[in-house]
């Protein structure tokens, strides 16, 4: 625990994955970091299912056993259970152990010399010309610290947001889910249930990887409840997943933005990561890529910040760098949202199963693209031409 008032190159709101992972990466650039979060222990309270695609665990690396067995196996289903099976000759999806990927990521930072503090409130922040001073509470002591640069990495509901003067996420769905244990021999399988009722414009899902089984429901917050529903859920499915008398290891629920990534995410002050910045797939509510992908980029800014001594280098981390990659996706959203009748959508489903259907579903589960361009194309500019 910080006994004093303390200045930091860094200071980072939320210890989720977006801001384990920016942490990390600037404290091997040797910037100091103090990374907050509100949680004694990182390994309870997880909102999110875990569900990487291939791209990311491809293009990044996780701690060693914190991630489930390769998925290659999707099958989604009508409002009517009636299913489309897919398979791909490449592992799609791993499911990470979350709890285990965070302490992972946690021991990292710190053995870089991230100063850790958990179970501390964000209260707010001021800011002047080259710094902000950061108010936190923790066990009822309020502590001030300085830092050159706050980063918020604290959720769809970013309070860091609002005090840097940032956009804000308007649009969200909200997604619960239990998660069993149950080892099996059934080949790994993602189910994903297309179903305006237990999940209005969004999806139902169970995902099994052959060590957990999640089971889960999102949709838009107007006349949902994510908890009922999830009951209704696995009623209907008892003929794929019988989990009626099983008992969750545990639950888990949060907002997910669904807007697309927002356009104004920094300032000379701070910027946003995760999903405090929207970087979430509008169509699929995935966020793990581009939470990984947006914070490695944000540590690359705030590094040559620090390094230049120019805060005008904040600025060339912008929204509208990936915002034009989520268009079509976040109209795909809207027009997923608008259907609501079970047999319209049921419809829809028969036209998936034809031949160009079935080449545009492998597409949205099995395409390597991503809402994100390949973050190492983008260069920071030079400071000298940074703003004009």
């Amino acid at each position: 625990m910080m006994k004093d008032a303390k200045h930091f190159d860094v200071v980072i709101i939320g210890a989720g994955l977006a801001g384990l992972q920016c942490a990390k990466l600037l404290a091997e650039a040797n910037a100091s970091v103090l990374l907050v979060d509100r949680k004694h222990d990182l390994t309870e309270g997880i909102h999110t299912t875990g569900i990487f695609v291939r791209k990311t665990f491809e293009d990044f690396s996780f701690p060693a056993g914190t991630l489930g067995r390769p998925i290659r196996n999707v099958t989604l289903y009508s409002p009517y259970l009636r299913s489309l099976d897919l398979e791909s000759k490449h592992d799609e999806f791993r499911v990470g152990k979350m709890g285990e990927l965070y302490k992972g990521l946690l021991d990292d930072c710190l053995r870089l010399g991230v100063r850790s503090l958990g179970g501390t409130r964000y209260i707010s922040a001021s800011t002047a010309e080259n710094m902000s001073v950061v108010r936190l509470q923790k066990a009822g002591k309020i502590i001030d610290v300085e830092t050159t640069v706050l980063v918020g990495a604290d959720g769809a509901m970013s309070r860091v947001a609002c005090d840097l003067g940032l956009d804000e996420n308007k649009e969200w769905i909200v997604g619960y889910e239990e998660v069993f244990r149950q080892r099996s021999r059934r080949e790994p399988r993602l189910h994903c249930f297309l179903d305006a009722e237990l999940a209005p414009g969004y999806l139902a899902w169970i995902a099994d990887d052959g060590e957990e089984v999640h089971v889960g429901v999102g949709g838009y917050a107007a006349d949902f409840d994510p908890r009922r529903a999830l009951e209704l859920f696995k009623e209907k499915t008892r003929g794929i997943f019988d989990l009626t008398c099983e008992v969750p290891r545990e639950t888990r629920g949060g907002r997910i933005p669904v807007g697309g990534i927002l356009r104004n995410i920094a300032n000379k002050n701070g910027l946003l990561i995760g999903d405090a910045a929207g970087a979430v797939s509008p169509l699929t509510a995935g966020g793990l890529d581009p939470c990984l992908r947006l914070s490695s980029f944000a540590a690359q800014v705030i590094a040559e910040r620090l390094r230049h001594a120019n805060g005008e280098m904040l600025l060339r981390y912008s929204g509208d760098l990936f915002r034009a990659r989520f268009i079509s996706r976040l109209w795909m959203r809207r027009i997923i949202a608008f259907f609501e009748n079970q047999t319209i959508i049921d419809l829809g489903f028969r036209i998936l199963c034809t031949r160009p259907g079935v080449g545009f579903v492998k597409h949205v589960f099995f395409g390597r693209g991503g809402s994100f361009p390949e973050i190492e194309r983008i260069t920071v500019s030079d400071p000298a031409t940074v703003g004009r």
